[in-house]
């Protein structure tokens, strides 16, 4: 299979907004920042499940060949102990699969988290720098699986 090249950008809102949204702290004046419409409705029978994961340390260039997406359930990661790391998402195609040609990438810093909507293919959490924690948010459970994981052509990803 022959590789595609993406180059990793800063954060951008509009641009990441098909995916999901970046989770920031609240702007000067404000108390709080709420993101709590990426998890209605509930997915039926299902429970929230908060857990924390430990991520080994990755390095430029990065090779993606499995993405993974939960159709029934947004996906919130909020670093604990994080210095930066890469987001890279793509959109569904015609059969359900993942779009290689529409991915993008971002370079997030450890201060701010990501909910990755219900549906969009992305790659598993990739820490930069040193190893990292995110506490992770989600509906899991009901009738139905919701993580599903695809083998895609590889994308190698650098700044």
């Amino acid at each position: 299979m022959t590789e595609r090249m993406l180059r990793i950008e800063a954060p951008d809102e509009a641009a990441f907004a098909p995916f999901g949204e970046f989770v920031a702290p609240p702007a000067p004046g404000q108390r709080r920042a709420f993101y709590s419409a990426h998890f209605d409705p509930i997915p039926p029978q299902a429970a929230p499940v908060l857990h924390v994961n430990r991520v080994a340390p990755s390095e430029l260039p990065l090779v993606c060949d499995t993405v993974e997406r939960h159709p029934r359930a947004a996906q919130c990661f909020l670093p604990l102990d994080v210095a930066r790391y890469v987001v890279m998402v793509m959109p569904t195609d015609a059969e359900g699969g993942p779009s290689g040609d529409g991915a993008r990438a971002f370079l997030v810093p450890g201060d701010r988290g990501v909910v990755f909507r219900p549906m969009v293919w992305h790659m598993g959490a990739t820490v930069l720098d040193r190893e990292g924690s995110f506490a992770v948010l989600m509906w899991r459970g009901g009738p139905r699986p919701d993580d599903q994981f695809q083998t895609i052509r590889p994308i190698i990803m650098n700044g």
